[in-house]
């Protein structure tokens, strides 16, 4: 099978019911820490206007929620996001963000359930909050690659070098992306889509 960028075609950003075609779904989640850009991907790739949970952040969070790094940022997602991208006619893929902050990843259990893999979503100011994110995925069983959303701000690495500071398998696709742009949030679901088709057709390799 081979997954090419036309797979996904423009959004319709619709708020239609699913089409009387569709006869099989697969369930992504897009994860991370605290304001790496989860929300911003699911709303950039989706078809149809995505579903939100942000609430405006309150003077409740402070000395719980580690925003060192995103201090300028004034909403957090609090329970998921959640976006819809038809594949054809008969195929559609169900994306769901995550909450950032430690203290709403107990929600992550409910939504790994039945996804068939994961992009983990990381910010090169704050790399060592992904270490326990990826700890997860690693411990569910969870097939996952990695994408550094590329901030304005950020500093730039080598992508082998921020694959050895993740101690990260050199089958695990790493690749940078704009969370902001559609075609490149797309990309980066293809190359978890072709990874995912990879590992099914020759698992003693992974």
């Amino acid at each position: 099978m081979d997954f090419r960028s036309s797979d996904l075609p423009a959004p319709a950003r619709s708020v239609d019911p699913l089409g009387e075609t569709v006869t099989a779904a697969v369930k992504v989640v897009v994860v991370g820490g605290f304001g790496v850009g989860k929300t911003t991907m699911v709303g950039a790739v989706s078809d149809i206007n995505p579903l939100t949970t942000e609430e405006t952040m309150t003077r409740a969070g402070i000395g719980i929620d580690d925003t060192s790094g995103v201090s300028c940022k004034t909403t957090t997602t609090v329970a998921m996001d959640f976006g819809r991208i038809g594949i054809n006619d008969e195929l559609v893929l169900y994306l769901f963000g995550t909450p950032g902050q430690e203290r709403f990843w107990f929600l992550w259990r409910g939504l790994f359930e039945g996804a068939l893999g994961a992009v983990v979503l990381l910010d090169t100011r704050r790399l060592q909050n992904s270490f326990d994110v990826i700890g997860r995925l690693e411990e569910k069983g969870l097939p996952f690659v990695v994408a550094v959303n590329s901030f304005p701000d950020a500093p730039l690495h080598p992508l082998e070098e921020i694959r050895q500071a993740l101690d990260l398998s050199p089958h695990i696709p790493v690749l940078v992306c704009d969370a902001r742009r559609r075609d490149s949030s797309r990309d980066v679901l293809l190359t978890l889509m072709r990874y995912l088709h990879a590992q099914a057709t020759t698992p003693e390799a992974m």
